[in-house]
């Protein structure tokens, strides 16, 4: 079984101040949406919540904007954002894409929840 090294999440949105203000002014007008970024920040900065969760994994959990991820995550997800993937002994998985983040409807509690399912689903394990 394939161990879990890191999780990466892809915002869908770019990481340039112009793609930040951009993205922020297009939330408010209800033209731009991001299910991992409802997820993960408030409306002017990172959740408590998610900060608090994200130090109690087992694993560093990053997260990148469409423009910054790391190519390999670029390769395995093909241009889909927002998505979370795993980064393992094996590759990388997806564990979860746009429609499974959405189901989250804004809960870090829900997210941990649909990780650990799409994990088991995976065969993958967690270090430890």
């Amino acid at each position: 079984m394939a161990e879990i090294q890191r999780l990466v999440g892809v915002y869908d949105a770019d990481h340039t101040i112009r793609g930040e203000l951009a993205y922020w002014i297009g939330a408010r007008l209800g033209r731009a949406h991001c299910s991992l970024c409802d997820i993960t920040h408030g409306t002017f900065r990172v959740r408590d919540e998610w900060t608090t969760c994200r130090a109690g994994l087992p694993i560093t959990f990053d997260t990148f904007h469409r423009d910054d991820q790391p190519p390999a995550v670029r390769s395995a997800v093909d241009g889909v954002a927002p998505v979370v993937v795993a980064e393992t002994t094996d590759g990388i998985t997806l564990l979860l894409g746009p429609d499974q983040l959405e189901a989250c409807d804004g809960s870090v509690e829900l997210l941990m929840d649909a990780i650990r399912a799409a994990v088991a689903t995976a065969g993958l394990t967690w270090p430890g």
